[in-house]
């Protein structure tokens, strides 16, 4: 028995109860500071003489609540008849999502056969107001707990596509449930600092993040369009910091545990013996481009990361007549971008437009298959009049193969990506995507193995 992992459980399920505990004594004592609240509304001072002696008594509206698949809420099952909006008052919030994708191998790639994949996932967030409920100003805790199915188990990019890239980077492994990240977080300085401790994911939560190029749930599918393959992505325990040095620019740094196990609470591999650390460093700016339309947001950003853990290195060993050789120390560096360079209508809020966003990585090519990396995509926000949540995106991202590689696997080069999806907003908690992804030289090392693979994804929120 994994006994961490049951005392992980154990913990969450204490954790929240003890929350909620917390929770509903403020809640016990909330009616009688409402009423003296009340009271000293109440008071008015005496009008002038002559004018008439009246006092306004105002009466709150009662809350409108809303029922399951309403189409002017954004969770398809309603705030439960009010206890949703009250949680929240009193510093519970619960969003749930799920997600499911399809993909269909059309035409290439190692085999068309059955050719076709069914993945998804759901996940469960659980935010904690650490002020409303403890008094702890500028704290908050989160936890995601979090199951998946299809995926790894149909083999699909394996069997029938053969790439480097995954086609749909939210499949994985089936589990029926896991905790899969968690954070305290904390601000300082009105908010100029800001600190995590926790189970923490590096890329698409804390480094490279991009609104067009960072999550497989929202924009593209393709794991070459969703992250910087270069960057250690592994999720580990450990610490967060960032701070907001101008109003615009920014710098970050984590260590995060680099022997961490998928699946695991990974307070036993980040706290023994031979503990190590993967770090990062990231420095960025956010500037707002003028035009004639409003702000043109922007985010710009320069980083690299440190990871200790030992590698094979690639050498041939003649079947083991040769002895293999590990690296530790492995650096890299990144760079990316994004910018907003169109705004259809006038207003600083308005998102409807054009962006783009661009990335490169480099990584140490004796042990690292990617050596060097790079993705540029762009989008447009409300193209179809009418449909002004729908995005539109096309993207490209290739992945270089090492030089150090190819000596041990002949022709090895390159494997580019492109895709194109359309996502269509149903209504505020359901989104459908049409996707499809031409690859080219899937795996990098067959010029002849091209694949042309057609998708669709539903998201929604519960």
């Amino acid at each position: 028995m994994n006994y961490g992992r049951v005392w992980m459980k154990r913990s969450c399920v204490f954790s929240f109860i003890a929350v909620l505990i917390l929770g509903g004594v403020r809640a016990v004592g909330q009616p009688e500071n409402q009423a003296a609240d009340q009271n000293e509304a109440a008071v008015q001072p005496a009008p002038p003489e002559g004018e008439a002696q009246t006092v306004e008594t105002k009466v709150d509206e009662p809350r409108k609540t809303h029922g399951p698949f309403d189409l002017d809420y954004k969770y398809m099952t309603g705030d439960w008849g009010g206890t949703r909006t009250e949680l929240e008052d009193l510093g519970v919030t619960i969003k749930l999502t799920l997600m499911n994708q399809i993909m269909v191998n059309v035409h290439g790639g190692l085999e068309t056969e059955n050719g076709h994949d069914t993945a998804g996932s759901y996940e469960v967030d659980f935010y904690f107001d650490m002020e409303k409920l403890l008094g702890i100003k500028g704290a908050t805790f989160w936890i995601r707990p979090k199951g998946t199915w299809g995926g790894d188990d149909s083999d699909f990019d394996k069997e029938k596509i053969g790439g480097l890239f995954k086609t749909n980077q939210d499949a994985s492994s089936e589990e029926p449930i896991f905790v899969d990240k968690w954070h305290w977080q904390q601000f300082f300085l009105d908010k100029k600092l800001e600190m995590r401790i926790g189970r923490q994911e590096p890329v698409k939560d804390l480094f490279d993040t991009s609104k067009i190029i960072g999550h497989e749930d929202k924009y593209f599918l393709n794991q070459a369009l969703v992250r910087n393959a270069t960057i250690p992505s592994d999720k580990g325990l450990g610490a967060f910091v960032r701070w907001k040095f101008t109003k615009h620019a920014y710098v970050s740094a984590a260590a995060l545990d680099a022997q961490a196990e998928d699946r695991q609470t990974n307070f036993n591999t980040a706290f023994h013996d031979e503990d190590e650390f993967r770090f990062f460093f990231e420095l960025g700016c956010k500037p707002e481009l003028s035009s004639s339309k409003g702000p043109l947001w922007g985010h710009y950003r320069i980083g690299t990361w440190y990871d200790p853990t030992r590698r094979p290195k690639f050498r041939n060993t003649f079947d083991g007549l040769r002895q293999e050789r590990f690296r530790g120390d492995i650096w890299g560096y990144y760079v990316g971008f994004d910018q907003m360079i169109w705004k259809e209508n006038e207003g600083p809020d308005d998102a409807q437009g054009v962006a783009i966003a661009g990335r490169f990585g480099h990584a140490n090519g004796e042990v690292s298959r990617i050596e060097d990396f790079w993705s540029f995509a762009g989008q447009y926000e409300g193209l179809i009049p009418g449909r002004d949540d729908d995005v539109l995106g096309v993207g490209v991202g290739q992945g270089i193969l090492a030089d150090e590689y190819e000596r041990v696997h002949r022709g090895a080069d390159r494997e580019t990506v492109y895709e194109l999806y359309y996502s269509i907003k149903l209504a505020p908690w359901l989104w459908i995507s049409p996707d499809v992804q031409y690859i080219t030289n899937a795996g990098g090392d067959d010029p002849d193995n091209d694949a042309f693979v057609a998708g669709l994804r539903v998201r929604m929120n519960l």
